[in-house]
């Protein structure tokens, strides 16, 4: 009985004990009613209620700040004219950002102001035309054959306008009217640390290559090219400045043009430029030269001339010949009238060696010529040396004009393709060479004595005032002619032609053709 009892005792006990831990549960069906009667006296789920609604409004307000915040940053980097347009719709909100980023930020805000400052795009430096004072001359020139190659120079170079520098191998006199009309004279330096290995040339050709290079040295301003040419080397400026306008300056060029002798191209280079005939060099060219040329000249010991190591360094440098047909070394004997009476359909730049052709005007001096040929290049360089072939159909004559400087007048017709071909007047550099050595096609002069030209030279030219034209009178040669039996008219009754011609100075800007208005004037 008694472990009875206190078996019931312990069941009883258990069972309080039970009911003490299942009494503050209240069990809830899925709808949230409550399965057993009864109310908790316990706070501590509503505690836990409140954290978790203030924890997350806590979060909501952060992260909406944050997203405001990240807004105002993105706007920042908006284009201006987005800018423009959030401003205009909301300026009270755009001031209000702005001051609170300079509050916020004060350093920040004047750094920006000075990158803007310096973000700010500078206007482009406006372009203006290559003129003559944008040119300095570099001339070759020898001492032994000053005094008489100096009457060259006088002829084109104006020192008022013009900037050059003649380098000689020595001291030469120099008078008072030198000084007026001439490009001041420096001496080269010595070359003779460089070695020199042609028996057949002669070593002056290193100094003369390095003229570029010295001109360079002495910083002049504003230089755009640099030219190079020889004493007995005549350059028609104004056709020259026309060339070299059609080139970007701030690039590298080196421009000139071959020999007429197809044996000198191939004894040198087909793409060298000849120096007698001149050649132009842009600025950042003789820059980029001046820091190689000492070190390339002394890898070409075997060279002949100066052209060839130029030619030699333009090479390492990269940068081809940009060839201009106006510039010519004539490297011919005897008359240019065939070369200069179909001149290529190119401005006329320069004339080269002139002390071994015959005078290009007949029954004057080289000089005498050169100073008659700058008549009508001042009243219309583009034009000078142009030819243009016309024909009277009433004579059947051919009539071919180099202006300012001849005419001829053909009996028969004659087509442009065979008048535009030079005549062979003169003789190749290299005498036993015979006319396939040019290095451009030519025609023989004809021994048919009726297709002889009668040839009239420029004798005079001026301007015609009130039609506002040159007038140029071309005088007969007066060489003997052979009897002709064509039953034809006879061009020998011709005395004077007279050409008029509208300057055109921007002949060379355009695709254009010469028009001529010829008179020709029968002696009765």
């Amino acid at each position: 009985m008694q472990n009875k009892s206190k078996f019931l005792r312990m069941k009883e006990s258990k069972k309080d004990s039970e009911k003490e831990v299942w009494d503050p549960i209240q069990m809830r069906s899925s709808s949230g009613n409550p399965l057993v009667h009864g109310s908790s006296s316990r706070p501590i789920p509503k505690l836990m209620v409140w954290l978790i609604l203030f924890v997350s409004f806590i979060y909501v307000i952060y992260t909406l700040k944050l997203l405001a915040s990240s807004a105002e940053d993105s706007y920042d980097d908006i284009p201006f004219t987005s800018s423009l347009h959030r401003s205009l719709l909301n300026p009270n909100r755009t001031a209000e950002m702005t001051k609170e980023k300079a509050s916020l930020h004060p350093h920040r805000d004047a750094r920006e102001k000075q990158v803007g400052l310096l973000r700010m795009p500078k206007a482009p430096p406006r372009w203006r035309p290559t003129e003559i004072h944008d040119i300095v001359f570099g001339i070759a020139a020898s001492s032994k054959l000053w005094q008489k190659r100096k009457e060259y120079i006088k002829i084109w170079y104006k020192p008022d306008r013009m900037r050059g520098v003649v380098w000689l191998d020595n001291r030469v006199k120099y008078s008072a009217e030198d000084n007026r009309t001439l490009p001041p004279v420096r001496f080269s330096s010595d070359t003779s640390k460089f070695q020199y290995t042609n028996s057949q040339g002669h070593r002056s050709a290193i100094r003369i290559s390095r003229i570029v290079t010295e001109t360079l040295s002495m910083k002049m301003d504003n230089v755009r090219w640099f030219v190079m040419g020889d004493d007995d080397t005549v350059f028609i400026t104004e056709n020259l400045i026309r060339v070299l306008r059609k080139y970007d300056h701030t690039q590298y060029y080196y421009i000139g043009s071959l020999s007429e002798s197809h044996i000198q191209n191939i004894f040198f280079s087909y793409s060298m430029a000849y120096g007698g005939g001149g050649f132009a060099i842009s600025y950042p060219l003789a820059k980029a030269l001046s820091k190689m040329q000492d070190r390339c000249i002394q890898r070409y010991p075997g060279l002949y001339g100066s052209d060839d190591r130029m030619q030699a360094c333009m090479a390492e440098l990269g940068v081809p010949l940009t060839k201009e047909l106006g510039f010519h070394q004539y490297d011919v004997y005897g008359n240019l009238f065939g070369l200069l009476a179909a001149h290529p359909v190119t401005p006329l730049v320069s004339l080269h060696h002139l002390d071994v052709v015959e005078p290009i005007y007949p029954n004057v001096t080289r000089v005498q010529a050169l100073n008659h040929l700058m008549l009508p290049a001042k009243l219309d360089s583009a034009g000078i040396m142009q030819q243009s072939i016309c024909y009277d159909k009433t004579r059947s004559w051919t009539i071919s004009v180099s202006w300012g400087f001849a005419i001829q007048v053909f009996r028969g017709i004659f087509s442009p393709r065979e008048i535009e071909m030079p005549s062979r007047t003169f003789l190749n550099w290299y005498k036993r060479a015979d006319y396939t050595a040019y290095s451009f096609n030519t025609r023989p002069v004809s021994r048919n004595p009726c297709q002889k030209p009668f040839v009239f030279y420029m004798s005079g030219v001026g301007m015609h005032s009130k039609l506002n034209t040159t007038v140029s009178k071309y005088d007969r040669h007066r060489v003997p002619h052979p009897p002709c039996r064509w039953k034809m008219a006879d061009p020998n009754n011709l005395q004077m032609v007279i050409v008029y011609k509208k300057p055109d100075p921007n002949l060379w800007n355009r695709v254009s053709c010469f028009l001529f208005t010829i008179c020709i004037k029968d002696q009765l």
